[in-house]
């Protein structure tokens, strides 16, 4: 979720190399002391875990100017400590080229009616103790921090009042580079580490015209129903476990001047309750997204079958084409039984199976599992709904070859046995791997249906605000479309 919100807002895409975990670092370092990496040296926690650490960190900044270090958590956390010890340790070793950012949250309790910067005041306390004095001191808030609270921060944080950053709540985040830029933060940094500022990174002329468009008000409006099982949280409702699939339905939505109205549904609900608790919502489109396990699925499967039958534009991502194979087998092709793999290892009809590892495909290999992990090509099949997808917003990699490249994160398969069967009764495979393998995408006749798409791969995560991907803006589209039916 972090990486995708960093390659939204910076318009780059952010790999392997950009996430570190302790375990990481920790089967390095024991790897390398087996293999006599360290000369048979005693090899404790400091310096050797830090030392990995700041490897790490170089080889992911490695050609470019500046490279953005997010220590995740809280200060004064017990995994946290190495992580600071490796930022104390670059401070001291390059005091010029390492800046410190800390970012706190300051409370203002409604039975007061006032900023509280005491917490901020203990976790700079903290982070000094292991080290540590931040530059700059990013305050979130509800509101904005005045000029009282800035002077009380900066005279017991020990940080200049200038270098204490507003960072209050908005009504979109996409809001925030300007309120950052509104108070020089952006040259502030590169004055301390004596760098230029690059005029095409800091013309926001782009983003301010998209600032403008999400406040606008819109006078269309479409209903988008998430059915998944991600949401609920003991008794709250947390979004967030889709939040890059959210973003990017907004992106669509406001490039298309489309005001969005987006209900999340709870498949496990769905199965408690029935489809009448979707149906009655009236969307106008339904996306089932990705998921993993048994939990919820068979309600996924009932949201599915209601907008194949009722027409109801339909996007499947990940599991949401898998499941679309099985709802197609069971209700259409008359494979009662027909499942996934993953949820009934037992089923007489594996519609979705795991494959035996193989290393031209998967990218990680576990104890008895494997994964189909990164972005893979995919041939579009000439005259389909795909292609005019991508062929209308130009998202080709190789469009004399009809190849698209999309990213990917799971671990089943179709089943390639029962291709033709289900094909005979109308499925369509729009994609697949350039050897014809894997089942890459799915639709169903235009004829039959105005919008049933669904994809193996993550197009959600190559969206971004100023370019939207080309399967949420048509889809999006289609739901606007099947409104004013």
């Amino acid at each position: 979720m972090d990486l995708g919100t960093y390659e939204r807002f910076l318009d780059i895409e952010v790999g392997r190399k950009n996430f570190l975990t302790m375990g990481m670092v920790y089967q390095t370092i024991i790897q390398k002391e087996r293999s006599m990496g360290y000369e048979g040296k005693t090899v404790d926690a400091i310096p050797h875990i830090p030392e990995e650490i700041i490897k790490n960190i170089k080889n992911a900044g490695e050609g470019n100017d500046i490279c953005i270090v997010e220590l995740g958590g809280t200060v004064g956390e017990y995994q946290n400590i190495f992580n600071i010890e490796a930022a104390r340790i670059m401070k001291l070793n390059h005091p010029a080229d390492v800046i410190h950012v800390h970012l706190s949250y300051v409370p203002v309790p409604k039975h007061l009616g006032e900023p509280k910067t005491k917490p901020t005041q203990l976790s700079i306390r903290l982070l000094n103790s292991a080290g540590i004095q931040p530059e700059f001191l990013v305050v979130r808030s509800e509101v904005e921090i005045d000029r009282k609270r800035r002077d009380k921060l900066a005279i017991n944080c020990n940080v200049n009042r200038d270098n204490i950053i507003n960072n209050p709540d908005l009504d979109n985040i996409y809001e925030l580079p300007g309120v950052f830029r509104d108070q020089e933060f952006h040259k502030k940094v590169m004055s301390i580490l004596n760098l230029k500022p690059k005029k095409k990174r800091t013309d926001l002329r782009d983003w301010q015209l998209l600032v403008k468009r999400v406040k606008s008000k819109f006078d269309k409006e479409i209903t988008v129903a998430i059915a998944g099982k991600y949401f609920a949280t003991g008794d709250y409702e947390l979004p967030d476990s889709y939040i890059s699939l959210i973003h990017a339905i907004k992106h669509a939505c406001w490039y298309n001047k489309i005001d969005l109205n987006l209900k999340f549904i709870n498949t496990e609900e769905i199965e408690n309750r029935g489809i009448g608790m979707l149906s009655e919502l009236k969307p106008d489109g339904i996306i089932v997204p990705i998921g993993w396990g048994k939990r919820g699925v068979e309600g996924k499967i009932s949201a599915i079958e209601l907008a194949r039958t009722n027409k109801i534009p339909y996007l499947g991502l990940c599991y949401g084409m898998q499941l679309a194979a099985v709802e197609y087998a069971r209700n259409v092709c008359g494979l009662k039984d027909a499942h996934t793999e993953e949820v009934d290892p037992s089923t007489q009809n594996p519609i979705i199976h795991s494959i035996p590892f193989n290393s031209k495909y998967q990218t990680i290999k576990g104890e008895g599992v494997s994964m189909r992990l990164g972005a893979f090509d995919c041939v579009i099949k000439k005259g389909s709904l795909a292609e005019m997808i991508y062929n209308k917003h130009n998202g080709w990699k190789d469009k004399r070859r009809l190849i698209v490249s999309e990213r990917h994160r799971h671990r089943f398969e179709f089943n390639n046995d029962y291709r033709s069967r289900l094909e005979n009764q109308g499925f369509i495979v729009s994609g697949a791997s350039p050897d014809d393998f894997f089942f890459e995408m799915i639709e169903l006749d235009q004829k039959e249906h105005p919008f049933f798409f669904a994809t193996q791969a993550h197009p959600e995560y190559k969206s971004r605000p100023l370019n939207p991907h080309p399967i949420f803006l048509e889809f999006t589209k289609a739901a606007l479309k099947n409104k004013a039916l």
